[in-house]
């Protein structure tokens, strides 16, 4: 074998190589952009069970203004929220102000036996449960992502493509734990 073959056949495993990984970064970066949409599917599925809520406890509540109007602004940022970590400050906000929704809600006997909204809590409660578990495989395929892009030798082909590292979407400690939205004993 000549030396020219010998080159070219490196070159060739390179150039070979280097797509491979290319195209492994691109599945894993749509993976991560797939598994983002899945979470805003649940996040809009949330944003359209509010107003609902909202409507049957003031039903109820009329003289509670200050906690609607808390729910409604902190929904209003949750869904202009555009990166990951503003996506995941605003959420954090909004369950806070689901919990006082529902402390509010405590107080109302005729509210909490009310079918429309205890069916409201119920499909709340299901989607909270379900953005969790976008959350974790949304933060799963982060990981994967980010770890090939740093890793040698992928490290060198991400950087010369310019592959950036993604946001974890994390919830702050106290909104790890799901909203207590049971009523009634």
């Amino acid at each position: 074998m000549s030396l020219g073959t010998i080159l070219l056949v490196a070159i060739l495993a390179v150039a070979g190589y280097a797509l491979m990984v290319y195209n492994g970064l691109i599945r894993q970066r749509n993976q991560v952009k797939e598994a983002w949409s899945d979470i805003d599917v649940q996040l809009k599925r949330r944003y359209n069970l509010i107003p609902n809520l909202v409507e049957t406890v003031k039903g109820y509540a009329t003289h509670e203004r200050e906690a609607f109007e808390n729910v409604t602004q902190a929904r209003a940022r949750a869904m202009g929220a555009s990166t990951p970590e503003e996506q995941a400050k605003a959420e954090n906000m909004l369950s806070s102000t689901l919990k006082s929704l529902f402390a509010v809600a405590e107080a109302y006997p005729d509210l909490k036996a009310n079918a429309n909204f205890l069916e409201l809590q119920r499909e709340l409660s299901d989607t909270e449960n379900k953005i969790q578990a976008a959350r974790r495989f949304y933060n799963t395929n982060v990981k994967d992502y980010n770890t090939a892009i740093q890793q040698v030798p992928k490290n060198v082909i991400a950087n010369l493509f310019k592959f950036k590292a993604e946001e974890f979407f994390e919830a702050e400690e106290a909104e790890k734990e799901l909203p207590k939205v049971q009523f009634g004993k």
